[in-house]
């Protein structure tokens, strides 16, 4: 499997986009009192599903590298992978909402759908096929039970 571009890397290209849009377009800035306490509620929420998710990864003493799934020592399905087969990516596209809403650019939503559109294609396919070929029938009857983002 080659998964050239790390997802670190492709958050932070669009969380830099995000800042980019947000310094170049100042007209369709949205301003809300809102903006603040909405935008701190989906940061805690990406950092806590993360960090769910990361502590599942060590219990299980298994890879957490994106780039190299077929190292994968077990399938985990417990903590915050009851809900989501992807929590960690989940939680860089709430963290990329809750930039999204902090900036009040509404061009940013396509840069949420961009991301989210391009880790499913370049990165969770890829992943989904390792663990497939690596946990069979056990990986289908957990896709057939959880969804891919939620």
């Amino acid at each position: 499997m080659d998964l050239l571009i790390p997802p670190p890397v492709v958050f932070a290209i669009v969380a830099a986009a995000m800042w980019l849009i947000n310094r170049a377009v100042d007209a369709a800035r949205i301003d809300s009192g809102l903006r603040a306490p909405v935008a701190i509620a989906l940061l805690i929420a990406g950092a806590f599903v993360m960090a769910m998710a990361v502590a599942s990864f060590v219990a299980a003493k298994t890879t957490i590298n994106p780039l190299k799934p077929t190292r994968a020592s077990r399938l985990i399905t417990g903590g915050a992978f009851r809900f989501t087969r992807n929590p960690i990516y989940l939680g860089d596209l709430l963290i990329l909402a809750a930039i999204a809403v902090w900036l009040g650019q509404p061009a940013n939503l396509a840069l949420l759908a961009g991301f989210a559109w391009y880790i499913g294609r370049f990165q969770i396919r890829p992943e989904e096929t390792a663990l497939s070929k690596l946990f069979g029938a056990e990986y289908a009857a957990y896709c057939a039970r959880v969804r891919r983002w939620l």
